[in-house]
């Protein structure tokens, strides 16, 4: 039997790659982004992670694959994550983030009691 030969370095890096879906990408790294934002030791490094923490929160939440609810959520977290960014004085480096879909907003009452 022939079996293809098997080099156990290339076997290591294929265990660490991954097949996923775009929105499921976008999220596992800014998951891994927000482990390395609250492990990291240098705030040059932090501010650039929590930076890109912020974009990705912005693209995800608007992926048309994803729940109204869902997107809510991801945009509440976008805005904490630039409430975090403005503390630590690098919310000016962000380019401008568009609001969510108007669409998930709730109407407003012709009349209030």
């Amino acid at each position: 039997m022939n079996h293809p030969r098997q080099d156990p370095a290339t076997d290591a890096c294929q265990d660490e790659e991954y097949a996923m879906p775009c929105a499921e990408a976008l999220l596992a790294s800014s998951l891994a982004l927000m482990t390395g934002y609250v492990q990291g030791c240098c705030d040059d490094h932090r501010t650039l992670m929590a930076q890109k923490i912020v974009q990705q929160l912005v693209s995800l939440s608007q992926h048309p694959m994803l729940s109204p609810d869902f997107k809510t959520m991801l945009w509440n977290l976008h805005t904490r994550w630039l409430q975090q960014l403005r503390l630590d004085g690098a919310a000016e480096m962000l380019p401008p983030s568009d609001p969510p879909n108007a669409s998930l907003w709730h109407k407003t009452h012709e009349v209030l009691q």
